[in-house]
This record gives C-alpha cells, structure tokens and sequence, in this order.
C-alpha cells in the first residue's frame, strides 16, 4: 500500500487529462507521475529511503504535490510546514521530525535556519532564486522517469501534519498510509467525486483539510484541481467561470466574505456542491447561502488526528445545522469527563474510532496516550448526538466561558448574534472579571454601510439568550485574527 498509487492509477488511465490546472499550466496525470517518478528516484540516489523525513515548505504550487508524491513513493514520511512560518517555527518542525531534506521556494528561504537545523543536508528550492541551494529542476533532470511506489505496510508512517500548537509547541500527528488511504476513499464515496470533477483548491496544501480531503481524493478519483496560490476572491470567482470548476470547498470565514459581495458578474452555475470544514459553520450564514444559490453548504467534521474526514451531513438526508453522522468504517461517541458514553441529546467531548485515526504523536508518547484513550480518539470538542446519529457540535473545550459557574459556549453566541442584520462576522470569547471569573465579549465586523451600538447588539442578544450569556462588551473591529485556512484565532482576541 502506498498513497502516492492513486497517482499511478491516474497516469495509467487517464494520461492527457489534467490533474492540476494553475496559472494558466496544465499538468497532466501523466506528467505528475514521471516528475514524481523522477524525484522518488532522485530522493533514492541521495540516500533517501523507508521512514527518513522530508519537510515540504511549500505555498500551493503544482510543485507541492510533485515533492509530495516523490516523498511517499521513496518510502519517505512528507512533513508539511505552514508557508506563513518564520524561522523559529520552521526550526522547531524541522529539528522535532528530524527532516534530512526540505522542498521550499526562494521567497521563503530567508526563514529556513540551516545551522540550526543539525539533521537538515540539502534544501531544494522549487521556485525562485536557489540562493546558492539545489534547483528542483537539477534533481529532476538526474533521476530516471520509471518505477512505481514502495510497496509499504498499511501501518507505516506516511505523513506528519503538525496541529496548530494553540497550547505550548505544535504536536507532529503521524498519519499512516492506511489512514490518509481510508480518508481518501471515504471522501469520494460521502462527498461523490467523479472523474470529470473540477475542484477548487485555494486553501494550504500544509493542512489536512486541503491536502487530504481535496488533493489527495481528487487525484484518487482522478478529477482535476484548480489550484490557486491562496484565496483571492476575484481571481477565485474569475476561475471557476474560465474553468467550469463543479466543487466548491471552503471555509466559514470565506462563506461570509462572498456573502458580502455582489456575485452578479461570474458565472458561477458550474459549481454543483458546496462545502464547509474547519471550523463551525454559523447556521444564519448557511441559510443565507441555501437561500441565494438553492443548495446546501455540506459540512463534515473531522481532526487532523482522524486524516481527517470522520463525519458528514449527509448521503441521505441532510439535517440543517448538524456535520452528519460517522462516515464508512468510523464510530462516534460522545463521552463525559469519565470516559463513559451520555445519553442521546446530552453534551459531552466528541470521540472518535475508525481507519483514519492516527499512529500517535511524533515522538510525544504522553500526549498520544492521553488522546488516544481506551481505544478511542478524544478530540477536544463539545457536541452531542440525536437518535439518529447525526452529531452537533457545540464549541471547542478551550474556548468555553465559565460565568460564575454557568458554561457558555461562544459558538451559541455567535449564532444569535448572526441573526441581527448589521453583522457580518463575529467572534465572541472569555476575558477576566474579578467577580465572575470570565466575562462574555464579543468582536464584531459590521457589514458595508451598515451602523449599530454596543447596546443594541448587547440587548439583541438578551432577547434571544439567557442573560448570562450575553456579551457584557462589544468592540467593533474591521478584521479578525484568523489562520491560514481561515480560522478566527480566539486565542489572539483573548491575549489582547
């Protein structure tokens, strides 16, 4: 078993049909393989072999899927570095995996600390100027354009996505090729990908939404990405018309941003799913695109730790505000503080089992045994299940807000708050109260043109929710912290 075989499969079938469209290039199934073909043999030639670690610190260039592939056919573990990374960060992910190689472009070279990265022996750069480091295109023109992927046991590491680190340093989650193999095939069956699919892929090949559940089941269905460096609306919007893109995959933040615009000059009437992951999509933000384009926003839910698609809404019938039930082969279950199952309709952290949890922490044997737990994957989210399977998430454990004793959930919040029509986004959080322990705030992006005062929204709120639960101050804000793939850094808003 080898990830990079969906590739293969590719090439062999489907030879002339693109596999990645990007920047107005076109490489074909058959080009992807024999440039994977000929690094794998390159990486091989170097000494690179069966569980040795390479780093890819890559933005979304057709280049990231090409080291990527290699990395896995040689047997290697592909180690993915957020692009956005300074030296610092790069260095800790580095040094941690121990990666002997790093795939990167010369824009992000400056913060690649060699010297203090003992293990790293070569830097291959992809793009730009080399800076006295290998050009990529060296390495392709000294490795041969045949062979296939090593042939690797289900439970042999493939990759090492590193979490976001929202508490102390990042943790490497190690998934096998039996993981990523599982989550691709899931993907396709839940979601329905087909061979004349064009995807839309502007989100960050470094993190598991964008790599496994978009790359990696598109190639395994043989359909073409339309890639596009990061997500810039108009050339976003331009390209689904040029390329007649059929899937639409995003996150919340993006949902509410093109919710905000006037979409009358594209033609957007290719695109036949929508779908939303990485964080809760708000219910009043999902109605209103079901309401202006007639289908639904599909969500799912899953963990970098799960690969990471455990949970969608759904083959059958979709249930409006919920992120499904178990995809094929996973269980859900939604536990208390002692590690025993809730009645239905009770909250308590979302557990998950199935083919795609990952082998463990990289290195961290603590950390793995406290989230792999009896058998089952503790993911950290709040959420319960109705008598028919389908799950609802609450919020994250770490965001809840303790008022005098009373929980709130910011997630709950932030869906009344989405209701009152001068909001466009809003992130609600816990400050400090010397009385009651925390406080509700809220940050607030009011929509173009529109006006509202602190105590407006503050009575809004009252009215719809308990009063406890309503925000005690409001600020108005023109941006929010967010990550890379679009997630609002409450961490940040909380530090601030």
């Amino acid at each position: 078993m080898n990830i990079a075989q969906h590739v293969e499969r590719g090439a062999r079938f489907f030879p002339d049909r693109p596999a990645i469209l990007f920047e107005g290039s076109e490489l074909s199934y058959r080009e992807l393989n024999l440039r994977a073909n000929r690094l794998a043999n390159a990486l091989k030639a170097d000494g690179v072999g069966r569980g040795d670690r390479v780093a890819l610190y890559l933005p979304n260039i057709p280049n990231f899927a090409v080291c990527y592939v290699a990395a896995l056919k040689a047997g290697a573990i592909a180690v993915s570095i957020n692009s956005i990374f300074k030296s610092e960060e790069v260095k800790y992910i580095v040094n941690d995996s121990g990666s002997g190689l790093l795939f990167t472009v010369g824009d992000l070279l400056p913060n690649v600390p060699r010297e203090a990265c003992p293990s790293l022996r070569h830097i291959v750069v992809c793009e730009g100027e080399p800076g006295g480091n290998i050009p990529l295109d060296e390495w392709l023109g000294k490795g041969a354009s045949d062979g296939q992927a090593l042939d690797l046991d289900r439970e042999d590491p493939a990759v090492l996505l590193y979490t976001s680190g929202t508490t102390g340093f990042p943790k490497g989650a190690t998934l096998t090729h039996g993981n990523v193999v599982s989550n691709m095939f899931a993907t396709v069956h839940h979601a329905g990908f087909r061979q004349d699919d064009r995807m839309m892929l502007f989100l960050p090949l470094f993190h598991v939404f964008a790599q496994n559940f978009i790359m990696n089941a598109a190639l395994n269905a043989c359909a073409t990405l339309v890639l596009h460096r990061r997500f810039v609306p108009d050339q976003v919007l331009d390209s689904i018309q040029r390329h007649r893109a059929t899937m639409f995959f995003a996150v919340p933040t993006i949902f509410i941003n093109l919710l905000s615009m006037d979409l009358s000059r594209y033609d957007l009437s290719s695109i036949r799913y929508d779908f939303s992951a990485a964080a809760t999509m708000p219910q009043e933000v999902s109605r209103r695109w079901t309401e202006r384009f007639g289908r639904p926003v599909f969500e799912g839910y899953g963990l970098t730790e799960c690969s990471p698609f455990a949970c969608y809404n759904h083959d059958f019938r979709f249930k409006f505000g919920s992120v499904g039930t178990a995809v094929e082969n996973f269980e859900l279950k939604i536990m208390d503080e002692e590690d025993r199952e809730v009645p239905l309709g009770q909250w308590g952290e979302i557990c998950i089992k199935g083919p795609g949890v990952m082998k463990g922490y990289w290195g961290q044997p603590e950390e793995t045994a406290r989230a792999l737990r009896n058998g089952w994957l503790h993911s950290g989210d709040i959420g319960m299940m109705d008598d028919e399977g389908y799950v609802f998430i609450v919020d994250r454990v770490k965001d809840m807000i303790n008022v005098a004793g009373f929980k709130v959930w910011p997630a709950e919040v932030e869906q009344a708050l989405y209701r009152h029509p001068a909001i466009r986004e809003v992130a609600v959080y816990g400050v400090s109260d010397p009385i009651k322990g925390e406080a509700v705030r809220a940050a607030i992006i009011l929509r173009e043109g529109a006006a509202a005062g602190g105590d407006e929204i503050i009575a809004f709120c009252r009215e719809r929710l308990a009063v406890y639960k309503a925000p005690v101050s409001v600020e108005f804000v023109k941006e929010l912290p967010k990550s890379a793939t679009g997630k609002i850094l409450k961490r940040v808003l909380r530090a601030q």
